[in-house]
């Protein structure tokens, strides 16, 4: 395989595999593409490479940067801003868990919670009570352990994730 059919093909895992995360096809693509750049990019090239249009680039970066994937660089004798992505693995698949706990599980908590107060004795009430009580406490548990893992160096995780699978 060529690199160029190799890149193109990674462009578009990354952007299909980004949707997974909770975030659109664009977003996770210029992602992919600032990853494996050997140097930051500017804004126009990335809309070049990816054939989008500047606003779509330059939304998609600024939420990038609110994630905390992505990074403005200066350059010296350069009025546009150049980006870079994080390419520390593990800090980017931590940046990734703490995004979606804000996401996904804290507003689930919070609904939980709010609900599990609901009133009513009957059998309709006690087994939705019951129901929502485990879910709950499952959504605590998955909770504690991100926020363990996000906390977590990388080597104590691999350590840990040989274990499980010996």
């Amino acid at each position: 395989m060529e690199f160029q059919e190799g890149k193109e093909k990674f462009l578009q895992t990354w952007g299909a595999l980004g949707s997974n995360w909770g975030i659109n096809r664009t977003m996770a693509q210029i992602h992919a593409l600032l990853l494996i750049a050997p140097k930051a990019m500017s804004a126009e090239e990335i809309r070049d490479e990816l054939q989008i249009s500047m606003g779509n680039a330059n939304m998609n970066l600024r939420a990038l940067i609110d994630w905390g994937l992505v990074y403005k660089e200066l350059k010296t004798g350069e009025r546009k801003d150049f980006f870079i992505a994080e390419k520390e693995m593990w800090e980017v698949v931590k940046k990734i868990i703490q995004q979606r706990k804000k996401k996904e599980l804290e507003p689930l908590s919070k609904t939980l919670a709010e609900i599990s107060k609901v009133e009513g004795t009957d059998e309709h009430a006690e087994e939705f009570k019951k129901i929502i009580k485990d879910i709950e406490l499952f959504s605590n548990k998955a909770d504690s352990m991100l926020d363990r893992i996000s906390a977590a160096d990388s080597n104590w995780l691999f350590g840990t994730f040989i274990k499980l699978i010996k």
